[in-house]
């Protein structure tokens, strides 16, 4: 186990990249209730790999890229659009719909593409034994703008977040904001999920965020929470897919299921400490 230790070096720092922004991204997240969001693009931008396949480009090609990130802006445009405080129909319901249709059609297409089985496992879960310096590079390069935007947007995002009414009566244009957030977070999304994997993005977004929640209600303790959960289920992920020989993606996942569930039962006993 220690000899392998070494070949986890460059996976376990593109996870910290993705645990960087992620955790803050999944606290507009929780506040605007659309948990599957993350899901929805991830699977946009999927879909959009499938459908450059089709055209002959490769997984790693430019033009692979830029499929993925096009339908990725799609679905950003659909659910910044479709967000409305009065509206009939909850913007749950159509991330919910995007995700399954996206998912259908990118089982379609891959169905009688060779290696199809192999290219929806890695949608899944990756391939963090593949990721290399260079990668890593570029997911830290490509974060560190991103994180720097939401920086300066930091106070108006968290107020549309937390209250598009109160936003929208100070004059703010919403839907022009939302638009930003989503098309930022689909970029985002679009980098991640090629080294994670949906269902690893998908947990790095919301877990650390529920498990701060349960214990914080300002943003920077909970970022602090939420940094610290993601950091120690990406080294226990990682040694738990070597004591395992397991695929590092899906090992993660469920170390972050278990830091919940512990999370969830540690709550309550200091809830009674508190009020003891």
């Amino acid at each position: 186990m220690i000899e392998q230790l070494p070949f986890l070096f460059w996976p376990f720092l593109g996870l910290l990249c993705i645990a960087g922004i992620h955790v803050y991204l999944g606290l507009h997240v929780v506040e605007r209730e659309v948990i599957f969001v993350d899901l929805s693009l991830a699977q946009m931008a999927v879909l959009g790999a499938a459908v450059a396949s089709l055209w002959g480009w490769e997984t790693h090609d430019p033009g692979t890229y830029g499929f993925a990130l096009g339908f990725t802006v799609l679905g950003a445009a659909t659910f910044s659009l479709t967000r409305s405080t009065q509206g009939r129909v909850p913007q749950e319901a159509i991330i919910g719909i995007v995700y399954a249709v996206a998912a259908a059609a990118t089982i379609l297409i891959l169905n009688n593409a060779p290696h199809g089985a192999e290219h929806i496992r890695d949608v899944l879960v990756g391939q963090l034994l593949a990721v290399e310096a260079s990668d890593v590079a570029r997911l830290a390069a490509l974060y560190a703008v991103l994180g720097a935007l939401h920086l300066g947007w930091r106070r108006t995002l968290l107020l549309i977040s937390r209250d598009p009414v109160a936003a929208k009566a100070r004059g703010v244009n919403v839907k022009l904001w939302d638009f930003l957030f989503y098309v930022t977070f689909g970029i985002t999304v679009t980098a991640s999920v090629e080294l994670g994997g949906v269902l690893v993005v998908f947990s790095y977004l919301i877990v650390p965020s529920v498990v701060a929640a349960l214990f914080a209600e300002r943003v920077g303790p909970r970022l602090a929470i939420g940094w610290a959960v993601a950091t120690l289920a990406s080294a226990l992920g990682m040694l738990t897919s070597v004591w395992l020989s397991a695929p590092p993606g899906a090992s993660v996942v469920c170390v972050f299921g278990a830091l919940l569930l512990l999370a969830g039962l540690v709550r309550p006993w200091l809830a009674r400490g508190s009020i003891a």
